[in-house]
């Protein structure tokens, strides 16, 4: 994607131009005799011989990385280096300007980081400006996100647009001068030509770096500034007491926003290119689910309607082409409004997101289809490429492949689309009739040709389910039942044709700590959801979280010190974890302990989460901070989202922007963790923090709560409390065992869930020292031949009694 709408143009200092629009005072000459350029043959010498340069840069060093998208740009003559602590005193030292690319190996972008290496990066001309007037640094913005979110918000602040590969060009001292995405290298064709070139960038900022070196730096230190008062500004919070201002009506408010972004006709907000927003999804859903308190204020009609809104969007995913019908799993995102068209790469972070929310439409809606895609999307996390032989995660599968093994030119979907011929083929005359019907397949194709600029997808067709067994049974003069099997056995024949004879995409096999919480919440939460009507389902769910939790505390989690790693490939990274690392593992550990009530995990939870108030916490403002205090090689210390948000509070949103975006924001997810904790270890200064994680966001927070949907929770508790459902006794008891089916059964919203259990007395001993309520309660179940318990309870203190056989009530009433 090499560029994305964003928000109007901020007005920052004007950085440094290299636009086509404007002359530098002198040129420099690029090329052969040019700028900084020594005679071809001694640089001929040097690259040969492997060498530094006379200045101390050392030739390609990607394969050091531990990266695929870095690894893949090893072969460059380019003299790529990586971000270190030596790379960048290097630039230090020589007083170079310092040239970083910053990409993915899964996105489609690549169609534009690839056509930008075999223009520019692949070109000696090029290479040999660049290596002698610059520091070329390459970056994966999944392990360096840090990195990439600071100068993805300068780009897109003073140009109104991002995206990747992202192209930026920095001071020695880190500070932006110049920044974009795509630049057409000396080989562009087409309408690209006619665009200011690559080689034209370099040649303005290197002499703009030579020539106007005072005024350079200058902007550059303005632009910084600027960047820093939009990250401070809005964070200061209320100036009162926690949660002041925070009120209920924030729902309602932010409600509001999606009915008037909602698309009527195929589900999702806004227009095109259309993202699953899986955060926004599970806070409207929660609307109807939440409190008695928060339905009176939304409205009993706003939350059905906010529930329609979601079931409409996840069904009309599941049947889109976003949906992978042969193989399982969702795309990234569709490039039409109806989701028929992906961008083909797999994200594990979306599979996992994309699972709670269908494993929280079914327990809401006991709808088979939402049960259905939630079982697709967890085979696919379990049983297939994603999944570790070691027990943890890998990133995701790319968008390009090829379509045949003797192709050599990859292509968008080639994995995932079908010709009409290969179902007549494959399947036979009227099977594939049925079949075509189905998944709207068309002879000629059934993409629209204004959708396939690079022509990739002539005569080809991407599977959307267009009609049902019901309507083809008369059609076609047979049963329903007949034609779904005929469905069935068709997509098992064309998922051995896809296997057999066409390569699989790229597999980015990092395992990246927060996406790997993400992953263990939802299976966690499947297990449990699953654990009495499908008991091996749940099985498969639960064991596959237990070896991603194994992996992290194996590979990535060093036991002495506390600190988590942010990537394992081939080992564990260099990279300390960063905010979100912790707030998603600690949410995934918190709801493995829902699952299975082992008490570990919510020991590790507690662990984690102190090392992240240690590490992240702001003591001033409150909220979490993304990067430590310590990262000396970063020129902001960003709290997620908190730029954009400074900067929308000025300029209009395209609706895909905020704190919450094709993740949940780290400072949501750590409210919410806060609040959790507190509440099962009886911790008020647990619940302090997520009170002030509320509140460091609480200016931008009144003005635009739609952005915040993952602290709408946070903000329900911090109003309402949060409670906890206490279960104890023998798990074996039939009114336990009755109470706990129920339970699971629901969406709880502003529950946790305790069970103790007098046989596990021993690993129970750190949960009771505590919490002494637990000890309480525990006692009452065990003594003098006590009855289980089943009890309600708030903080130290419990609800006033109430008959067991009224928890649905109960329930209804607390959320």
């Amino acid at each position: 994607m090499a560029s994305k709408s964003a928000a109007k143009t901020v007005a920052l200092p004007t950085p440094i131009s290299a636009s086509s629009g404007g002359k530098a005072s002198s040129s420099v000459v690029v090329g052969k005799g040019g700028a900084g350029s020594g005679s071809a043959e001694s640089e001929a010498s040097e690259e040969a011989s492997g060498a530094e340069d006379k200045l101390g840069l050392k030739p390609n060093q990607l394969l050091k990385s531990q990266s695929p998208y870095v690894r893949g740009h090893a072969h460059n003559p380019v003299r790529w280096q990586l971000w270190n602590e030596e790379t960048l005193e290097l630039a230090k030292k020589n007083n170079r300007i310092v040239f970083v690319s910053i990409g993915y190996a899964a996105c489609h972008c690549k169609y534009t980081t690839i056509v930008m290496e075999r223009e520019s990066f692949e070109n000696e001309e090029i290479a040999k400006v660049l290596n002698e007037n610059f520091i070329p640094i390459k970056i994966d913005r999944e392990e360096r996100p840090d990195i990439d979110r600071i100068y993805m918000n300068f780009v897109q602040a003073t140009t109104g647009s991002g995206g990747w590969p992202l192209s930026v060009f920095l001071t020695p001292d880190l500070q932006p001068v110049f920044g974009g995405t795509y630049w057409p290298g000396p080989s562009a064709v087409g309408g690209m030509k006619d665009q200011l070139g690559f080689l034209e960038v370099l040649g303005k900022i290197a002499n703009v770096w030579k020539e106007q070196h005072e005024r350079c730096v200058a902007s550059a230190s303005d632009i910084l500034n600027q960047l820093k008062e939009f990250a401070d500004e809005g964070l200061k919070g209320t100036g009162g007491e926690p949660g002041d201002g925070l009120e209920l009506d924030l729902l309602e408010e932010a409600y509001q926003h999606f009915t008037t972004r909602y698309d009527r006709s195929y589900g999702g907000f806004g227009n095109a290119p259309k993202f699953p927003t899986p955060v926004n999804l599970a806070f409207l859903l929660r609307l109807g689910t939440f409190p008695a308190t928060v339905q009176d204020i939304v409205g009993e009609m706003e939350c059905e309607n906010a529930k329609s809104m979601v079931i409409t969007t996840l069904q009309g995913m599941a049947k889109g082409g976003i949906h992978d019908h042969i193989g399982h799993g969702f795309s990234r995102y569709s490039v039409t409004a109806n989701w028929n068209l992906p961008h083909f790469e797999k994200m594990l972070y979306d599979q996992a997101q994309l699972l709670s929310i269908y494993i929280d439409a079914w327990l809401v809606t006991k709808s088979p289809a939402m049960l259905e895609a939630a079982n697709d999307i967890a085979e696919y996390m379990c049983l297939d490429a994603l999944k570790s032989p070691d027990g943890g995660f890998y990133s995701s599968e790319d968008a390009d492949s090829l379509y045949r093994k003797a192709d050599t030119e990859k292509r968008e979907g080639a994995f995932y689309v079908w010709t009409r011929k290969e179902f007549d083929v494959i399947l036979g005359e009227q099977e594939a009739s049925i079949c075509a019907r189905y998944w709207n397949v068309h002879r000629d194709g059934n993409v629209d040709p204004a959708n396939d600029p690079h022509d990739e997808f002539i005569a080809q067709n991407v599977l959307s389910v267009a009609s049902t067994p019901e309507k083809l049974s008369k059609m076609y003069g047979m049963s329903a039942e007949r034609i779904t099997s005929i469905i069935n056995v068709a997509r098992q024949k064309l998922l051995q044709h896809r296997l057999k004879e066409r390569p699989r995409p790229n597999l980015d096999d990092k395992i990246i700590t927060s996406w790997n919480g993400l992953a263990i919440a939802a299976l966690a939460k499947a297990a449990g959801a699953l654990e009495s009507t499908d008991p091996r389902r749940a099985q498969l769910c639960r064991k596959n979280a237990e070896e991603a939790i194994s992996f992290i505390r194996k590979n990535l989690y060093d036991e002495e010190t506390g600190i988590l790693k942010r990537v394992y490939r081939e080992g564990p990274g260099g990279t300390d974890g960063f905010a979100d690392d912790y707030a998603f593992l600690i949410s995934g550990l918190l709801c493995m302990y829902e699952a299975t009530f082992d008490v570990e995990y919510l020991q590790w939870a507690d662990a984690l989460q102190q090392k992240q108030i240690d590490i992240f916490w702001d003591a001033e403002n409150g909220g979490f901070f993304s990067t430590s205090e310590e990262a000396s090689d970063l020129i902001l210390r960003l709290k997620d989202g908190e730029f954009w948000v400074s900067i929308l509070s000025r300029t209009v949103a395209d609706g895909h922007l905020g704190l919450d975006s094709q993740e949940p924001s780290t400072n949501g997810v750590s409210a919410n963790n806060l609040f959790r904790l507190g509440t099962l270890l009886g911790d008020s200064k647990l619940e302090e923090y997520a009170q002030q994680t509320c509140s460091a966001f609480a200016t931008e927070l009144l003005q635009h709560p739609f952005l915040f949907s993952s602290l709408m929770p946070a903000i329900v508790a911090s109003n309402l409390g949060m409670r906890s459902v206490v279960l104890a006794g023998d798990p074996k008891d039939p009114t336990l065992e009755k109470h706990l089916k129920t339970l699971r059964s629901k969406l709880l919203t502003n529950t946790t869930l305790v069970q103790l259990d007098p046989a596990r007395k021993d690993s129970l001993e750190w949960l009771l020292n505590r919490n002494d309520l637990h000890k309480e309660l525990l006692k009452v179940a065990t003594t003098d031949g006590g009855k289980p318990v089943v009890q309600v309870c708030e903080g130290t203190k419990c609800l006033d009694a109430f008959d067991m056989g009224d928890i649905e009530s109960a329930l209804e009433e607390l959320g």
